[in-house]
């Protein structure tokens, strides 16, 4: 009898589940956003105006993508946010307008922490962001060891023990 009681509770369980899933209503245009993958993340698509929902973690896994180096890197995503009039498709707080990462590509956040909301290829964007980001990052490492080198070399006795005799002659 417990055993079909545990069932029962996980049917219920699912298919409210489901149905809360089904509720979520696009912030532009109301129409019921659509589960779909895209760049290998599951995330809420609205058919209507292309936009989609992405849940507060999966901004973060869609950068993951490209990115290789680690959130510390990524630098400061949000600095500065105004209000809009679209609202979280999941706790209807209104969504604020943000430049993500200091880049001329606007996006829209919950305030609750709920997730991002991105027009239609702005998902697409931020994998080209991050991607030229990494790209950056990679030859400012690159140029900074070399730099490193260099002035070790420049240190080393026998680099001033040549430089001295240069001189001296």
């Amino acid at each position: 009898m417990s055993y079909m009681l545990i069932e029962l509770w996980r049917l219920t369980s699912r298919q409210e589940a489901n149905e809360a899933e089904a509720q979520v209503k696009c912030p532009k245009c109301s129409v019921d956003l659509l589960p779909t993958i895209r760049h290998k993340i599951e995330i809420s698509y609205c058919q209507s105006c292309k936009g989609m929902w992405l849940e507060h973690d999966e901004l973060e896994e869609l950068e993951d993508e490209v990115f290789d180096f680690g959130d510390r890197w990524k630098g400061s995503l949000v600095i500065g946010s105004a209000a809009t009039s679209h609202k979280c498709p999941e706790c209807t707080a209104l969504l604020q307008r943000f430049r993500y990462r200091f880049y001329n590509l606007e996006m829209e956040f919950c305030p609750n922490q709920h997730g991002y909301w991105l027009d239609e290829d702005e998902d697409t964007k931020v994998l080209e962001l991050m991607k030229r980001e990494e790209a950056d990052l990679q030859r400012k490492l690159l140029a900074e060891d070399k730099w490193t080198a260099t002035l070790a070399h420049m240190r080393s006795r026998s680099f001033f023990s040549k430089l001295r005799d240069l001189f001296h002659k």
